[in-house]
């Protein structure tokens, strides 16, 4: 499946199409935690017709305060690092299968621009948590573009290492 992904560019449906496949197939339902991406990722999840079967809910947590209150990111965490770093990435991950009855995550932090960028976290940088059963992994990407483009490629790159992630 890695190797399909790698040699032709998917569209956002076509993910969908095979991650829903992937879930279905294996009895499991997706939970998102999107912070910069705003819902960007439930949303293209359940314009899938049939998406009730695979998706179970979606947490949209712009802002610090939603991240403690809805997933339990602990706010010394984000005091410390910020929102924008692995640890809230993995927090943000865990807390949403935590807050919910799904069995798969993905999270997304990220400086979408664009303004908010700094020297250590430039505008573009996003980090992602990635759960299925048995794994949590976590990694950082950096888009360039402008918001649209950096919010569409976190969304893209989210749905491709869960299908590769689900595949496995």
């Amino acid at each position: 499946m890695t190797n399909l992904l790698f040699k032709q560019e998917l569209s956002t449906q076509q993910l969908c199409g095979l991650m829903a496949d992937l879930l279905l197939k294996k009895g499991l339902k997706l939970v998102t935690a999107e912070s910069c991406t705003g819902g960007l990722i439930s949303a293209a999840c359940t314009d899938l017709a049939g998406s009730s079967n695979w998706f179970e809910r979606g947490f949209v947590t712009y802002s610090n305060e939603a991240k403690t209150e809805l997933l339990g990111v602990e706010e010394r965490l984000l005091q410390r690092a910020g929102a924008v770093c692995e640890g809230v990435a993995r927090a943000m991950v865990q807390g949403a299968l935590a807050h919910s009855h799904a069995q798969v995550a993905v999270a997304v932090t990220g400086v979408a621009g664009p303004t908010g960028g700094s020297p250590a976290k430039p505008v573009g940088t996003v980090w992602f948590g990635f759960a299925v059963p048995g794994q949590v992994v976590t990694e950082k990407c950096h888009f360039a573009g402008d918001r649209a483009q950096v919010r569409a490629a976190t969304v893209q790159h989210a749905l491709m290492r869960l299908v590769e992630l689900l595949a496995n």
